[in-house]
């Protein structure tokens, strides 16, 4: 069957999901209020907790007996500034995400013994936080007026940490407000007053963060923070709100919010940012969609919707095998979402394929392991008590992963085939502006039995550059450093409007092409550039046909592989990874190889690759407006 694809990809559609299952009148009257939603043992009930935690009780209590000295770092003005002078964000990121972890893990081994041995230094860790200007990231400072990384005493602002920090310390309050008390009550009030103007009036009073998206234009963006925001935004609501009418006012708000995200999202399912940001996208969204559900008694749910189904299932579909994923934009070619997220999103929107897959990805550690990582859930508590609630249930179900002959996400332009002989196809077309772009209309990998033998490198370390106007300086970014084309010495180009077109799949064939010259600048002077791939069965057949209006210079087909490459064979380059063998076929006559060794320096990156990649250029010996090039990818 033909599918095609002309639209711009990133339409936006007037969906409102959740505003179509409830209005505010309706909202109010379902709310549960005053904590009675929460699935929880409270702090008090021993009994509960010990048959909650089972198993986790010791494993929590030992974490808790490393953080009983722990010292609390401050983070300096300096290392807010130090994201301004050199771009780096781990100096003050690091420390400060060392002090969110040790007050999780300290709530937990509490939650866990009950005895008051933790308490102390919880209270320690609540204080020390609250004497901070701001818990947001010296990267996402630029949120303020001044548009400086270091923080203002004069305004507060919600990103992704600043949230993650204030729903950590609200399910603090809730579990702890009473032993606080008995301590000191100025610690229970200086939380919650710390709270209520961090978190909770500043979105009730603002408006103007970008991932709100209250705001929000044709061309603009949104992405994995507005479920992620809104997520913490309504446990610290449902947490700390017991007054019905503001409780309904500030939920509704995310819903217009969250809904806005869901408007963005293509209807097929698509993580356009990759697997590694399904936990934050299409992850984060579930976590809202549970808690929103949670706290109306199950009356406000869109789990029934397709969509929701579709975009858990994505994760389940990119997943090639042995932690290998397909990645496209700044996600890694490894990891994905947890087993336990995706075992309660398959649960709640009734996919048996992600709750085996759930299964299978948790089979991959001993029982012991399973509960060791399990636990190290960083500052989300949320995740991690959800992981407890439903470990029981994920162990009994049937691990297992197939790969699907073929999928075919028609918006978003990604297109997976694979087949018996062990090839695994990944391509894409969509657009230069995605969220996490990087400049790769039409790029493919290609995996022989799980291992990336033709790949995409995915991201360094995120500094200030990363997402700056300097981005596209960074190799990794370029389109010449993907799986693509050069045209007349030119790259493809960062914007909307540097699209694929004319985007066709065919299930019969096995074949997906689109014509990719709209991709690439006016410099180029490309009147179409149609790629297409086709999966046989020992070999992937690529093929580029093209017109130009000039040529101007030798055209110039990049490759990127990994492992050990040879091309001193004319016609024939050869590629080995991991004892699996390729090779490249190419028309002599036509084409001369050359390659390049590309260090990798960057831990994010060597952790994946190792020390080095290659990209293998293939360089047309003569100029042509017009023309056929053909390429073979053959198992040996």
């Amino acid at each position: 069957m033909l599918f095609g694809f002309l639209i711009q990809a990133q339409a936006y559609t007037e969906k409102n999901l959740l505003q179509k299952h409830t209005d505010l009148k309706s909202l109010e009257k379902v709310l549960i209020m005053n904590q009675k939603w929460v699935p929880y043992p409270t702090y008090e009930d021993r009994a509960g907790w010990d048959k909650f935690l089972g198993d986790y009780k010791e494993l929590y209590i030992k974490q808790g007996e490393k953080k009983l000295n722990y010292q609390w770092k401050v983070i300096k003005a300096t290392d807010y500034i130090e994201y301004e002078r050199s771009g780096s964000r781990n100096i003050m990121e690091n420390p400060f995400d060392d002090n969110n972890k040790a007050i999780a893990t300290l709530v937990m081994a509490e939650l866990a013994e009950g005895k008051g041995r933790f308490i102390d230094q919880i209270i320690n860790g609540v204080f020390h936080s609250c004497e901070m200007t701001s818990w947001a990231l010296s990267a996402h400072l630029g949120a303020q007026r001044s548009g400086r990384s270091l923080p203002s005493n004069k305004e507060h602002i919600i990103e992704l940490t600043s949230g993650d920090l204030g729903s950590l310390l609200s399910w603090t309050y809730y579990f702890f407000n009473k032993e606080f008390d008995k301590v000191n009550p100025i610690i229970s009030e200086r939380l919650h007053s710390e709270l209520q103007k961090r978190i909770l009036d500043t979105y009730m009073n603002e408006d103007r963060f970008w991932w709100m998206a209250f705001n929000w234009k044709q061309g603009d963006m949104i992405n994995n923070w507005n479920p992620w925001c809104n997520f913490n935004v309504l446990q610290c609501y449902f947490l700390l709100e017991n007054d019905r009418e503001k409780l309904a006012k500030a939920v509704f708000r995310t819903i217009i919010s969250v809904d806005k995200f869901l408007n963005y999202t293509n209807s097929d399912g698509a993580c356009e940012e990759g697997p590694s940001y399904w936990g934050h996208a299409a992850g984060k969204l579930f976590d809202y969609l549970q808690m929103l559900y949670d706290g109306t008694g199950g009356k406000v749910s869109i789990f029934k919707e397709p969509m929701i189904k579709n975009m858990g299932e994505y994760i389940s579909r990119s997943y090639v095998g042995n932690g290998w994923v397909v990645n496209f934009a700044d996600a890694s070619a490894k990891g994905g979402g947890l087993a336990s997220t995706i075992f309660r999103y398959g649960k709640a929107v009734g996919s048996e394929e992600m709750m085996h897959f759930a299964a299978y990805l948790n089979s991959l550690t001993d029982s012991k392991k399973g509960l060791e990582s399990d636990i190290s859930f960083g500052r989300d508590i949320f995740r991690g008590l959800q992981t407890i609630l439903y470990h029981k249930e994920l162990l009994k179900e049937t691990p297992s992963h197939t790969n699907a002959p073929y999928t075919w996400y028609p918006e978003t332009q990604f297109c997976y085939m694979n087949n018996k002989s062990g090839l695994f196809f990944a391509a894409k077309g969509g657009y230069n502006n995605e969220s996490h772009n990087h400049n790769d209309v039409g790029t493919f990998s290609l995996y022989l039995n799980t291992i990336p033998m033709f790949i995409d490198a995915g991201v360094g370390t995120y500094t200030r550059q990363t997402f700056s106007s300097e981005r596209y300086s960074i190799w990794a970014m370029q389109s010449n450093y993907h799986n693509l084309p050069m045209i007349n010495g030119v790259p493809q180009k960062f914007g909307s409007k540097y699209k694929a077109t004319d985007v066709l799949f065919n299930s019969k064939t096995r074949t997906f092409s689109a014509d990719i010259a709209n991709a690439y600048p006016q410099e180029a002077d490309a009147k179409s550039w149609v790629r297409s791939y086709t999966l046989d069965k020992e070999k992937l057949k690529i093929t580029d046909t093209f017109a130009l209006k000039n040529a101007k210079q030798n055209s110039r087909i990049n490759f990127l592989t990994w492992g050990k490459v040879d091309i001193s064979v004319s016609g024939k380059i050869l590629v080995e990874v991991q004892g699996q063998k390729v090779a490249l076929l190419y028309d002599k006559k036509v084409f001369t190889p050359s390659i390049e060794t590309i260090k990798l320096d960057d831990s994010r990156l060597s952790n994946v690759w190792g020390q080095e990649i290659f990209r293998i250029s293939l360089i047309a010996k003569n100029l042509k407006i017009k023309g056929t090039y053909k390429y073979e990818i053959v198992k040996q």
